[in-house]
């Protein structure tokens, strides 16, 4: 009779602590811990892919860099990035010339862009940007691109 009360005490407390246990760990949809909570913050907006200015742009190219940090940056991240959650990079073989000619970048400008290679949403028209802006901000992109080896 002992025996069997002994072994049902430790069943009894293998299964508290195991309760206890599986409580207190993270489950999907936790906002974690607050190193996680940090490292989480740090990762929407950080950049997403590594961009390294050529070394002179061309005057065409370096209108269309402060139009695009006034205009672009705040979602597409600063020289075309990326922001993680928010926008894509530019600088990215997805909007190589040959895929993404210099008129979709006025046509996004002009109508906003229904999400299809990035799962960002749907982008915006951007209101108050010319031809002119977009062209020059296209000829910073691409300069970007060629750097990255990007054709």
């Amino acid at each position: 009779m002992n025996t069997s009360k002994s072994i049902t005490a430790i069943v009894l407390i293998a299964g508290i602590a195991g309760a206890g246990w599986w409580l207190s760990s993270p489950k999907a949809g936790d906002p974690g811990s607050p190193a996680q909570q940090e490292t989480a913050a740090i990762a929407q907006g950080a950049p997403m892919v590594e961009v390294r200015l050529p070394d002179s742009l061309s005057g065409r190219a370096q209108i269309g860099q402060r139009a695009f940090e006034v205009t672009c940056a705040v979602c597409h991240g600063s020289n075309a990035a990326g922001r993680e959650g928010i926008a894509p990079p530019l600088v990215h073989r997805i909007y190589e010339p040959g895929h993404h000619a210099d008129e979709a970048f006025q046509r996004a400008v002009q109508y906003g862009v229904r999400a299809h290679h990035w799962e960002f949403g749907n982008m915006p028209p951007v209101e108050g940007v010319t031809r002119a802006d977009v062209m020059a901000i296209t000829a910073y992109i691409r300069e970007l691109q060629r750097a990255k080896g990007i054709n």
